[in-house]
C-alpha cells in the first residue's frame, strides 16, 4: 500500500468515536486487495470490526467514486428484503482523511471469485447461479418511491444516457485509439431499442465477486460495491452478469466462454435469462444482443478509467495498469455481437 492510501487511524478512531454509535478505539486499518475504483478498508477495534469505503485521493473523472449515492443506496435498500450491509456514517469532510468516506458494519461470509466455482460440486454451482438470480431479481422489484429513491436516477432513456456517459468517460481516459471502441460508440446510439417504461434500481456491476456469501450455505447475505448503482433498465443488470458466457477464462477478466457448462452444474446464458424472467414475469427479451454489447462497452469503458487512475498514480490496486489489456479484447467480443 502506497502512502496515498495509508489512513491516519488515531485520526479516523476519535473522529469515528464521536459519529459512530458504540464505537471504541484502538482502531486497526487493513485495505483490501480486490477492487479497482473505490478503496475499501477493514477497520478492526478491540470489540468489533467495520468496513470503509473512500473516494479515492487525487484528481478524478467527473461524477466517478460516489461515495455518497452508495451510502444512500445502502441506507434506503437496508430495510428491504434485498440484503445489503448496514450503512453506519457518512463524512464529506475531507479534512479527516483526505477525501469523503462511509462506514458500514463488516458482514462475516464468503466472496466467490472464480466463476467456475472449482472449488463446489455440480448441485452447490447449481445453487449458487440459482442464488444470485434470485437476488438479482428481488432488487428489481424493489419500489423505487417507496424505497426513498425516487430522486436516485432518471426512469427513462437508461441507455442513450449511459452509452453518452461512458463514450465521453472513456475519450476522458483514452490512451490510444482502439478501432473496436470507435465503432461501439458510433453503433450503439445508431441502434438503441425502443423505450419499454421498465425501470428499476439496478446495480451496475452485478457479478459473482460483489456478493458475499453466507460461510456455509448458498445464500447471499450482502450484495457489495454500489458505487455505480442508479435507477436504471432492469436489462442492464442482467446482460452485465451474462457476459461472462462470452468471456474467456484466464488472465484478466474470469470467465465462462470455454467452460463446460453442463458438466459444471452451471445453467446455460439461456437458462440463467429464462430463471430471470419466471421470476420478473417477462416473456421474452427482445435486443438481447444490443444489452450485451453495451454491457461489454461499459465494462472496457471503466477498465480504461482504471488505466488512466493508475498513470495519474491515484488507482486502488497495484495491478490497475494490466487493465489496459483488457479494453481491446472487451471491445472487440462487443463488436463481434453487434453482426451476430
Amino acid at each position: 500500500m502506497t502512502d496515498t492510501f495509508t489512513l491516519d487511524t488515531e485520526k479516523l478512531g476519535l473522529y469515528l468515536a464521536q459519529h459512530v454509535d458504540g464505537f471504541e478505539g484502538p482502531l486497526s486499518a487493513e485495505k483490501f486487495s480486490g477492487g479497482q475504483s473505490n478503496p475499501t478498508y477493514l477497520l478492526t477495534t478491540p470489540t468489533k470490526k467495520y468496513v470503509l469505503r473512500r473516494k479515492p485521493p487525487g484528481k478524478l473523472l467527473k461524477g466517478a467514486h460516489a461515495v455518497d449515492r452508495e451510502f444512500k443506496v445502502l441506507s434506503a435498500l437496508h430495510p428491504t428484503a434485498l440484503p445489503v450491509a448496514r450503512a453506519l456514517h457518512l463524512c464529506n469532510d475531507d479534512s479527516v482523511l483526505g477525501s469523503m468516506f462511509y462506514v458500514m458494519e463488516f458482514m462475516q461470509g464468503r466472496v466467490l471469485w472464480d466463476p467456475t466455482l472449482p472449488e463446489f460440486s455440480k448441485q452447490e454451482r447449481s445453487a449458487i447461479y440459482t442464488e444470485m438470480n434470485r437476488v438479482l431479481a428481488e432488487l428489481h422489484k424493489v419500489d423505487v418511491d417507496a424505497s426513498g429513491l425516487t430522486d436516485y436516477g432518471k426512469k427513462a432513456d437508461y441507455f442513450a444516457r449511459q452509452t453518452h456517459t461512458w463514450s465521453k468517460q472513456y475519450k476522458a481516459a483514452e490512451t490510444i485509439e482502439i478501432p473496436a471502441m470507435e465503432a461501439l460508440i458510433k453503433w450503439l446510439p445508431e441502434n438503441m431499442p425502443a423505450e419499454d417504461g421498465l425501470y428499476s434500481i439496478t446495480h451496475g456491476d452485478y457479478r459473482l465477486d460483489n456478493m458475499m456469501f453466507h460461510a456455509d450455505r448458498p445464500e447471499v447475505i450482502a450484495v457489495l460495491d454500489w458505487e455505480l448503482s442508479t435507477i436504471g433498465h432492469p436489462f442492464a443488470d442482467l446482460a452485465y452478469q451474462c457476459m461472462q458466457y462470452y468471456i474467456p477464462s484466464g488472465k484478466g477478466l474470469p470467465g465462462l466462454a470455454d467452460a463446460d457448462l453442463k458438466e459444471l452444474g452451471i445453467p446455460s446464458e439461456q437458462e440463467y435469462i429464462d430463471m430471470y424472467c419466471k421470476r420478473m414475469g417477462y416473456q421474452a427479451i427482445s435486443n438481447w444482443n444490443f444489452y450485451l454489447a453495451f454491457s461489454l462497452f461499459r465494462l472496457a469503458s471503466i477498465c480504461q478509467g482504471v488505466v488512466k487512475r493508475a498513470e495519474q498514480g491515484n488507482a486502488s490496486s497495484d495491478k490497475a495498469g494490466e487493465y489496459g489489456d483488457l479494453v481491446s479484447p472487451l471491445a472487440n467480443i462487443a463488436l463481434g455481437l453487434t453482426k451476430a
